[in-house]
């Protein structure tokens, strides 16, 4: 299997590259700077290094680019500086969604349809299940709307996949992985996936370390019994206490 990942070059995506080279598969990565990549990467013929521009590029550059991918995974996320929060793209992850299933759904000529795993956040509400929030919660989320546009970006992302893409498409299966408050780690850990969150995400937030993240979005994407489990959720990830 070959899997195309977008933010390959985050701590994130970097730990999910490792995890899916770990399980012999094949990576495409684009990235802005290949600089930032690991030099093993670049001597390793299991990874295609495409140097690009997500936010620039059309929907023909990226069928291109998704040639012979049986799966997408996006670490896609706003640099935290003032530009990148505030600046432009705005709708980064958004944008990139709508560019990945525009351009699957464009070749359109799979036997079976691609998987797509997108990394998203539990201050995220799965809006197709019942995730109830206290007052206090809905104060702070509705702050957050207003004040930090990726938290809206990473929203509409989900709502996306949730209401234009749905759960019977015929070219495009989605999980959006939900991980609480982001840690280092050096190596996988114990960690639970849940359908929603057993802590508040704004008060009570609980951990998850960024190397068990590319392991479970790694192990969506190789285990098929794995994905038949969350195919078309929003699982929330946190590390095993």
């Amino acid at each position: 299997m070959t899997t195309l990942v977008l933010g390959a070059s985050g701590a994130t995506g970097k730990q999910l590259v490792a995890q899916l080279l770990l399980r012999q598969q094949n990576v495409k990565v684009i990235v802005r700077s290949p600089d930032k990549l690991p030099e093993s990467w670049k001597n390793d013929e299991r990874v295609t290094i495409i140097h690009a521009v997500v936010s620039d590029m059309s929907e023909t550059d990226m069928v291109e680019y998704l040639k012979n991918c049986q799966a997408v995974a996006s670490c896609l996320g706003h640099n935290l500086t003032w530009r990148g929060v505030y600046g432009k793209p705005r709708r980064l992850v958004t944008d990139a969604v709508k560019l990945i299933c525009g351009a699957i759904k464009k070749r359109a000529s799979e036997t079976r349809p691609v998987r797509f795993v997108l990394m998203n956040t539990t201050g995220n509400r799965n809006r197709d299940i019942n995730e109830p929030r206290s007052f206090g919660e809905r104060v702070v989320i509705g702050l957050l709307r207003l004040l930090l546009p990726p938290h809206v970006d990473n929203e509409m992302a989900a709502d996306y996949l949730r209401t234009k893409i749905g759960q019977k498409d015929n070219y495009i299966e989605w999980i959006a992985v939900r991980p609480d408050s982001l840690i280092d780690e050096d190596k996988v850990t114990e960690y639970n996936a849940v359908p929603s969150p057993t802590r508040s995400p704004i008060f009570d937030a609980g951990k998850t370390s960024r190397i068990n993240v590319g392991d479970f979005m790694a192990e969506l994407i190789t285990n098929e019994e794995t994905w038949k489990q969350w195919k078309g959720k929003m699982p929330v990830i946190y590390n095993k206490q």
